[in-house]
């Protein structure tokens, strides 16, 4: 009878290790994969030119400067976070007149989920702004998506 038992224990003992072997490749693979850094992409049609700008997160808000859009209009991104996962994200458009900026659109993403494979618009979706002068129009979309290492 102990011949008997002693099959079946070593197919379980050579299932344990299967599994277990597998699960450390698994584990192998997951470093790589953490590695990807979150990236906000977003695409800004004005004036009849497309510029695709990316952004990666920061710690400190107060550090991200407004990129210059064609002379007409401001676009900032803030991205708060870590290589691991991003807090929020702030977007803003200012109109770009001689004197100072002035905020035309603000929107906020709290906890946004980084995806593989996003649409261009899969954060934001697709937003117009225009400028109280000269019927000015700025159109952008963004995506939160991984950076590769």
């Amino acid at each position: 009878m102990s011949k008997f038992i002693a099959a079946p224990t070593s197919h379980f003992a050579f299932w344990v290790r299967s599994v277990i072997s597998t699960g450390f490749l698994i584990v192998g693979l997951f470093p790589a994969a953490t590695l990807a850094t979150p990236l906000l992409r977003c695409k800004i049609d004005q004036g009849g030119s497309t510029q695709v700008l990316e952004f990666t997160p920061v710690n400190d808000p107060y550090t991200v400067k407004a990129i210059d859009i064609n002379g007409r209009f401001r676009f900032k991104a803030v991205v708060v976070g870590d290589a691991r996962q991003v807090e929020y994200i702030k977007l803003y458009t200012y109109d770009h007149p001689k004197r100072q900026p002035v905020l035309l659109h603000e929107a906020k993403y709290a906890a946004p989920v980084v995806q593989p494979n996003p649409l261009p618009a899969a954060l934001t979706g697709v937003n117009y702004v225009y400028s109280p002068r000269l019927e000015r129009e700025l159109q952008y979309e963004c995506a939160l998506l991984e950076a590769a290492p």
